[in-house]
């Protein structure tokens, strides 16, 4: 029996149109399994501040002995997540890898990770993006393995929320070849510590010691090859809580550096850890290795550690004492010129002793002054504060009783009246034959003192920045060091009167000489004011510039005047500033100062490593109104012509952070550099992505050099080595564009 042929007809057309059809659904799948091997990626799974994905470094499984495999965490600006000992808190990332096909095994590998310190607690992570590399083992080489990972991770900002993603990769067998990723998890297992051999870093012993009088383990650490930048350990125990932030000396150049770490309470005197095992983590900028090592007991070189002095500090007291004799030359101390100037000049042609005192009278004013400074800094720092070099000039009442001091200093060079110190030191002055005596010395080295605190010279932001990150010893120690260096010239007139002496005698012309470094006075003071001016407004700042000459006149006119209207005057101008001292802190606006240049971004540092895998170097200048050095930088070399056009440039981001104001954020930034004063500037870059900090005192040639080494490795990649660039970014990637979820930016 046969089918009538039109039903033949109609049959054989059916399975005509469903064998086209078929071919038409599997060449569509063609591209899209083509693009999955070339991407080598699973979907982005988006959540809250955070996205998650895994990727291949590889476009198929090869010889099948293990698959280099990577779990890319991007994480919104300010979160972090979680090292494999997360520190006082947190929890490390994991995944459950039990629903994949042919995989044997999968283990995690954790690139060196940064410290985060927050009222004391000590956290161990990652910001930004991070690519935990993973080693999948395939049990067959023949057949695609698919990789299914349950994934947990945790993300803290201010508050702490626990991640969950589900996800799927396959990679196919077969020969294979780089895929898209495999710059990327290459540069994160590049991170990942090792023996330490080819980057040059060596771990020569782990102790026991002390940290004054508790308990603390000692590591011994050497860099081979170059001087060790900005390292830290950190050390695991099995069942011991060990996460403090380690104090750091070093010697031999910088090659050679010891870590002592204060041991947690819980830990006890330590003895428990004696013969114990324990992972070390050394990192020093893109350099990392780790290891075993076995814990020795206490030995006397280890407990006698802080009270030892090493050879390093010999460099750090010399680079205080240098950067304190610049200082002098610095534009915060060029005003006390006039009061420099008339001490020496007022002493020509007289005898020698009064020369000598009163210079000496003068450095004990200095260094008085810096003690004064160190007792005030170690207190607050033993308080849980903030501290850095110059941070006085951010509060108003400070500026506040400097513009009063120096409007006085003035008004004392213009001849409106004469500072009259109380009898005792007036007397002892007439005794040694001074008519100024040596109290207006002693102050004179005040004022000095005061006015440099706002300047930043070449060796001393690294002598600060060691003292303000040790104890209270170091403090004591380099802040010494650095006013002996500011009174070398006074100790130099000192110990040669005849610098002095042999200069024309006073007459007439010390009164126009007087009026005239007067004038350099005001100039300081209404520098003063415009200061307080950017911190509580201009009407509040023009109402103390009027106080403070009323201040003056009233002083003045207590000579002129009958005694008593005279004092009363004084008297109600003093409780003036006194009350507006205050009042006027209470009332400082709480609003984030605007940038001043369109150009520069504001200061946020979590959004500069994003902008750095982004292939972009970032420029970062930290200044303030109060000081000189930064703006004679901005003025010479910022705001070039040259370097203009270098921050504007399209690879380029320049941001400025305005430390004008007290803020945590820019002191804590400072302090990861090790420096706690102004000016600051640093670049970041494929090749720095930790950042590299210029000197104090800038040059057009320096700001180029360190925008060309920051760029290196983005001027020579291409476009696949780039990492998560535009040919990473698919449209359902969280980072392609704003996402109002996750927070992230472009």
């Amino acid at each position: 029996m046969t089918l009538p042929q039109g039903n033949g007809i109609r049959s054989n057309g059916w399975g005509t149109v469903l064998f086209v059809a078929v071919l038409l659904f599997a060449a569509s799948l063609v591209p899209t399994r083509l693009a999955a091997a070339e991407n080598a990626a699973s979907p982005w799974v988006t959540l809250d501040h955070s996205a998650v994905r895994l990727v291949a470094a590889t476009t198929a499984l090869g010889d099948g002995e293990s698959v280099p495999l990577g779990l890319h965490i991007r994480l919104a600006d300010g979160w972090k997540t979680y090292w494999r000992s997360p520190g006082d808190a947190g929890l490390p990332a994991r995944a459950d890898w039990s629903a994949s096909e042919n995989l044997a095994a999968a283990e995690f590998s954790w690139p060196s990770p940064r410290r985060y310190t927050l009222i004391g607690l000590e956290t161990l992570g990652y910001e930004g993006e991070v690519v935990l590399p993973v080693t999948a083992r395939p049990v067959h080489a023949d057949a695609p393995m698919t990789v299914h990972a349950t994934v947990h991770y945790l993300i803290c900002e201010d508050i702490c929320i626990p991640q969950m993603a589900d996800l799927s990769l396959t990679v196919p067998p077969g020969a294979g070849s780089p895929s898209a990723q495999a710059h990327l998890v290459s540069r994160f297992q590049n991170r990942v510590p090792g023996a330490g051999d080819e980057v040059g870093l060596t771990i020569r012993s782990v102790a026991l010691g002390r940290n004054g009088d508790a308990p603390a383990l000692v590591v011994d650490a050497a860099s081979a090859a170059e001087a060790f930048d900005r390292p830290d350990v950190f050390i695991e125990s099995a069942d011991q809580p060990i996460f403090a932030t380690p104090r750091i000396r070093f010697s031999d150049g910088g090659k050679q550096a010891r870590f002592v770490i204060p041991l947690d309470e819980r830990v006890g005197d330590g003895s428990g850890l004696a013969g114990a095992s324990v992972v070390v983590t050394l990192v020093d900028g893109d350099r990392a290795m780790e290891g075993w090592y076995e814990v020795a007991p206490a030995t006397a070189d280890a407990a006698t550690f802080v009270t030892a002095l090493p050879l390093s500090w010999i460099a750090v007291l010399g680079l205080a004492v240098l950067g304190g004799l610049i200082l002098n030359l610095m534009p915060c101390v060029l005003p006390v010129l006039s009061i420099k100037l008339l001490s020496v000049v007022g002493h020509g042609g007289g005898p020698a002793r009064p020369v000598r005192l009163g210079f000496l009278a003068a450095a004990a004013g200095i260094v008085f002054s810096f003690l004064v400074l160190a007792s005030a800094l170690a207190a607050l720092k033993a308080g849980g504060a903030v501290i850095g070099w110059g941070i006085q000039f951010q509060q108003p009442w400070f500026l506040i009783a400097m513009i009063l001091v120096v409007s006085l200093f003035a008004g004392n060079l213009w001849g409106l009246f004469a500072v009259r110190l109380p009898g005792a030191i007036a007397d002892a002055g007439a005794r040694v034959g001074q008519a100024q005596g040596l109290g207006g010395h002693f102050l004179t080295g005040a004022l000095a003192t005061l006015l440099a605190t706002p300047c930043s010279a070449p060796f001393l932001g690294t002598a600060v920045g060691f003292a303000l990150a040790q104890g209270t010893f170091e403090i004591f120690a380099v802040f010494t060091a650095v006013g002996l260096g500011l009174a070398l010239p006074y100790l130099a007139v000192a110990a040669f009167p005849r610098l002095a002496t042999s200069l024309p005698r006073p007459g007439p012309w010390m009164g126009t000489l007087r009026r005239v470094l007067g004038f350099a006075l005001a100039a300081t003071a209404i520098w003063l004011l415009s200061v307080l001016a950017a911190q509580v407004g201009l009407p509040a700042a023009a109402a103390v510039g009027v106080l403070a000459v009323s201040a003056v006149l009233a002083v003045g006119g207590a000579s002129r005047l009958a005694m008593t209207w005279g004092r009363r005057v004084a008297a109600i101008t003093a409780v003036g500033l006194m009350v507006t001292a205050f009042v006027i802190p209470a009332r400082v606006a709480t609003d984030t100062l605007a940038v001043a240049d369109a150009a520069w971004q504001p200061l946020d540092e979590a959004a500069i490593s994003a902008h750095v895998a982004a292939g972009k170097v970032v420029y970062v200048n930290v200044t303030a109104d109060w000081c000189i050095t930064c703006k004679v930088n901005e003025t010479l070399v910022l705001t070039s012509r040259d370097v203009g056009s270098w921050l504007a440039a399209d690879n380029v981001i320049a941001m400025r952070g305005d430390w004008t104001r007290p803020d945590d954020d820019i002191a804590r930034f400072l302090a990861r550099f090790g420096r706690y004063g102004i000016p600051f500037d640093a670049v970041f870059g494929p090749a720095v992505p930790d950042g590299e900090a210029l000197p104090e005192l800038l040059t057009v040639e320096t700001v180029r050099d360190a925008l060309k080494r920051a760029a290196a490795d983005a001027m020579a990649a291409t476009p696949e080595e780039k990492g998560p660039d535009a040919r990473d970014r698919t449209p359902g990637d969280p980072i392609a564009g704003a996402d109002a979820v996750t927070g992230f930016r472009r």
